[in-house]
């Protein structure tokens, strides 16, 4: 983790993702431009929080844990630049899904 980062803990069941980037170039070398190259939803999970919290104060456990592979939705997030480095916050429940493999 770098020096920003570690300033950054999510709060509560939040979690700090990073985009994986899609594709530019083939396997064989063809630059791809912007319009073929298709919008990919995956990410790496860089920090989460501790949990949410029960109405009695117990901690609910987060689903995700560092360097974990996410499905992500299409839309929503929070938008964070740090060390101009561009990573999205979602809460555990906006996830959709967890890549195993």
């Amino acid at each position: 983790m770098s020096g920003g980062l570690k300033r950054l803990v999510p709060l509560m069941d939040r979690v700090l993702v990073s985009r994986v980037e899609p594709l530019k170039k083939t396997v064989g070398g063809v630059i791809l431009p912007d319009s073929a190259v298709s919008k990919v939803n995956e990410g790496t999970v860089v920090a989460v929080g501790p949990g949410a919290r029960t109405s009695e104060g117990n901690i609910i456990p987060m689903s995700v844990k560092e360097g974990d592979t996410v499905l992500l939705p299409e839309y929503g997030g929070t938008q964070v630049k740090i060390d101009d480095k561009d990573f999205t916050l979602y809460r555990d429940s906006e996830l959709l899904g967890l890549m195993v493999g």
